[in-house]
């Protein structure tokens, strides 16, 4: 633990994970998870939200290898801001098996583009989950979502189900590929045959180019662990709906976790549960997050 101090309340990640039942085709990919700080390394934002438990990148890989992946997806959490150092020296030393989704603001620099680039980034994320961020500028992210672009980068939306029928319009209209986080965060109480989520998988189907990450039953499930069984429906749907355009990942170290302590264990035997058969576990773990992060080693 480095000098900052963890917010009260939060779970640190789980010290030691089940090794899962389910074994994940070769080439997996997690394609969704965090390395915080060392914050003694690379502080947090002084404006962040919340303080993380420290998530260093040797204890992700670690993780890695014990559940089977081959490559990881780091996506920048909002704890550090727009300083994607931790981030691209992750990437650095992962041997070429991490990729990244960075945070920039309106102001960066072609050349900085170019940099988070070649350092191995393909994505920026918006957040739009208001205890985690304050209000975001529309203006701002159309600008820079045109300018990712051109580098073949693609959007990360975060948002929260209510709010999907403000937001739809303005998500439709960004200039870039968008990939989903968490399924939307349905609620689950209402069901996967909700007119709530009947409004996500409307706006799944509105482009082509939408993504979604079937990920994060620790976080939406009313039941619990060990089988988020509550949360089955959601993701089966997502995944028979559009095999070629959903991704799965870990969210490790599962940043502001307060009910229970994730074994991602666990999260890795919920996959053929929303992914029955080989064919939809190998575009869920393999195929399509090489389309997306690895695409120059999947062109035909």
């Amino acid at each position: 633990m480095s000098a900052f101090v963890m917010d009260t309340g939060w779970r640190v990640w789980h010290p030691c994970p089940a090794k899962p039942e389910f074994q994940v085709p070769p080439g997996a990919v997690d394609a969704h998870c965090h390395v915080f700080g060392p914050g003694d390394v690379f502080p947090y934002a002084p404006g962040r939200k919340y303080t993380p438990c420290d998530g260093s990148k040797e204890q992700l890989w670690r993780l890695r290898d014990h559940l089977g992946f081959t490559r990881n997806v780091i996506v920048q959490a909002t704890c550090h801001g727009a300083d994607n150092r931790a981030l691209l020296d992750a990437i650095a030393h992962s041997h070429g098996r991490a990729r990244g989704v960075a945070t920039v603001k309106r102001d960066v620099g072609d050349e900085e583009l170019r940099r988070l680039h070649d350092g191995g980034v393909r994505g920026v994320r918006f957040n739009f989950v208001k205890r985690l961020v304050d209000r975001l500028d529309p203006d701002e992210l159309s600008e820079i979502a045109a300018r990712i672009a051109s580098l073949g980068w693609h959007v990360v939306i975060y948002f929260e189900a209510a709010e999907l029928e403000e937001l739809a319009d303005f998500f439709l209209g960004l200039p870039a590929p968008l990939v989903v986080d968490h399924m939307g965060t349905p609620d689950v109480e209402q069901g996967a045959d909700s007119p709530l989520f009947d409004r996500f998988m409307a706006f799944m189907a509105a482009r082509e180019d939408i993504w979604c990450k079937v990920t994060c039953p620790e976080r939406l499930s009313e039941e619990g662990p060990p089988f988020y069984s509550d949360v089955i429906p959601f993701g089966r749907r997502v995944v028979e709906a559009f095999p070629d355009r959903v991704l799965w990942g870990t969210d490790w170290p599962h940043p502001n976790m307060k009910t229970h302590t994730p074994d991602e264990g666990q999260l890795v035997d919920f996959i053929p549960k929303i992914a029955p058969t080989a064919e939809l576990q190998r575009n869920l773990l393999v195929d399509n997050p090489m389309r997306l992060y690895w695409p120059e080693e999947t062109a035909q």
